[in-house]
């Protein structure tokens, strides 16, 4: 599994997945959460601004990711 070290105690999860270039832009960070296609620590997620800290796990379209 990768990992990505946040700045910052948090980053938010629309902005995460810009930053991993999962996506595009914001517009489609924000459809992809709206659509339940995102998975934070196993859960499903719907807030596109949730603060993801370190130690959170992130999934999405077969990809995953450890934040540090």
């Amino acid at each position: 599994m990768e990992t990505f070290k946040i700045k910052d105690d948090h980053i938010q999860l629309n902005q995460l997945l810009k930053a991993l270039a999962w996506v595009e832009n914001g517009a489609d960070a924000n459809m992809v959460i709206d659509q339940g296609m995102v998975k934070v620590n196993g859960e499903t997620e719907l807030r596109k601004r949730n603060k993801i800290r370190a130690g959170f796990k992130v999934e999405f379209n077969g990809n995953s990711i450890l934040l540090e």
